[in-house]
């Protein structure tokens, strides 16, 4: 299969490739040609064998210059023990309510699904196509991403990874989660700006020609962990159908039943991975798309106007506080019949007027697809409470905008929502929704007592690691930082 830069058709490339370089030189993402129809009786005999096995027949239909003996060995190593006994776990709730806690991996986020494999799915894609030079990882998180792709390629041979996050925009446990983070081969750089301002420069450092040359020079290339790479993507379809699996397994449902998925959305990297599964067979309705106050995507579902032109929120769900969300061009290419030369006129008028418009007959195929319902942190708060009150549950900010645009949506059919975080990777918040001031690591105590869980050893012991990474850093010294590190990999 190969995969076409969404504003050149004429960068094509093996999947290995696209995952080595993760952006073209356009400025445009790889996205697949084309994509099989997978679902039927064989692919649900190949989830009865495990996650790790159906992740690997899945991966395989995408990746299709690795061997398949491979993938299984990928999958067996990234979705074993650290996964716990139950990956992807499926809680009923009510009638045609259910959630997906994508949350057991080691940084407790949906992230780890694709940041645990993309480290050997990267290394298999240079020996592949016999890359020896290093390879820079430069992330740009608005919380979860960049621990979960400090945790999976820490320590990894001939890849570093430069992880920026906007220094004011994350959770206290989410900043030391990053700040803490251990392994010879990482650095973290706290920027100043919101997220949108962080991928931007992220962007732009992966396609400056310059410094690409200065790099070069001391044999490194940059690669991508975000979800602008296919690489990071790819892996987030497998749990859409394994959460189908679950349902006609439990006989919640028979197999052939739509179902609906609602998914916290920010980068649209998740919802459109419900999209791509949708697009190999999967029998999905409508994926619902739940934002909070950065609200871009609710408007741009509901009209076919993008514009990133307005007010920038800071939230209590900060995956989300998002503007420029990346991989709705992946979607636009598709809408637009993939006419990659109407994706480049949009995406300069987006830079240049903060705005572009979809035809009448793009929007039809946006609609058929997406519904969008959009809360503000009151709402939110509101959410959290109303949940735990009323089952014992308790969840996230992230989830909890998600449970309202669920409600919102009615479910109409068996809805899956998806559950992005722990909630005690925002234990502060929770508890504040819960009525209970607290701060600090005594909020992550606290949220035990009245919930009766334990928090992951891993995060309560956050509070005694030493910071590793203390600076911060701006538009003015990055480009010298990032060079100062890719010098560190030789």
């Amino acid at each position: 299969m190969q995969y076409i830069s969404t504003r050149d058709s004429s960068d094509k490339l093996s999947s290995g490739l696209a995952i080595v370089r993760g952006i073209s030189k356009s400025g445009g993402l790889y996205a697949p040609e084309n994509f099989e129809e997978i679902f039927d009786y064989e692919l649900l005999e190949t989830f009865k064998s495990g996650y790790s096995k159906l992740a690997a027949e899945i991966l395989s239909k995408l990746l299709t210059d690795f061997d398949s003996d491979h993938l299984v060995n990928f999958a067996e190593k990234a979705y074993g023990d650290s996964f716990g006994s139950e990956p992807a776990k499926l809680r009923k709730l009510d009638k045609n309510k259910y959630v997906m806690e994508l949350w057991s991996g080691p940084t407790f986020a949906f992230k780890d699904y694709a940041l645990q494999i993309l480290p050997y799915l990267l290394s298999e894609s240079k020996k592949i196509n016999k890359i020896n030079s290093n390879t820079l990882i430069l992330v740009a998180t608005s919380g979860d991403t960049g621990k979960a792709a400090l945790e999976g390629f820490k320590n990894s041979k001939g890849i570093g990874v430069a992880v920026l996050f906007p220094k004011d925009g994350v959770s206290e446990i989410q900043k030391l989660q990053m700040l803490t983070q251990e392994g010879r081969n990482v650095s973290v750089f706290p920027y100043d700006g919101n997220f949108d301002d962080t991928q931007r420069i992220v962007k732009n450092l992966l396609t400056d020609s310059d410094l690409i040359n200065t790099v070069n020079d001391m044999d490194v290339s940059f690669g991508s962990a975000n979800s602008i790479n296919w690489g990071r993507l790819a892996p987030q379809i497998v749990y859409y159908f394994y959460s189908y699996f679950v349902l006609v397994d439990k006989k919640e449902i028979k197999f052939g039943d739509k179902v609906d998925f609602c998914v916290p959305s920010g980068n649209f990297g998740n919802i459109l991975a419900g999209y791509y599964a949708k697009k190999m067979g999967l029998p999905v309705s409508k994926l619902v798309c739940a934002s909070n106050a950065n609200n871009v995507l609710t408007d741009f579902i509901s009209t076919g106007i993008y514009s990133s032109d307005r007010t920038f929120y800071n939230t209590i769900s900060p995956s989300m506080d998002i503007l420029v969300s990346s991989n709705v061009e992946r979607l636009v290419w598709d809408l637009t019949a993939k006419n990659d030369i109407r994706v480049t006129e949009l995406y300069n008028s987006l830079v240049k007027e903060k705005t572009f418009e979809l035809t009448r007959e793009e929007k039809h195929g946006l609609n058929e697809n997406f519904v969008a319902y959009s809360c503000d942190d009151t709402v939110t708060e509101n959410m959290i409470s109303k949940v735990f009150n009323s089952s014992g549950y308790l969840i996230d900010p992230h989830t909890a905008v998600a449970f309202f645009a669920a409600e919102k949506h009615a479910f109409k059919n068996p809805t899956i929502i998806v559950s992005t975080a722990s909630p005690f990777k925002f234990s502060v918040d929770v508890l504040k929704a819960l009525g209970i001031n607290s701060t600090g690591f005594e909020s992550i105590r606290d949220l035990e007592k009245i919930s009766g869980l334990k928090a992951p050893k891993a995060m309560a012991d956050l509070e005694y690691s030493a910071i590793r990474f203390k600076d911060s850093y701006n538009e003015d010294n990055i480009r010298a930082a990032i060079i100062n590190f890719s010098s560190s990999l030789v």
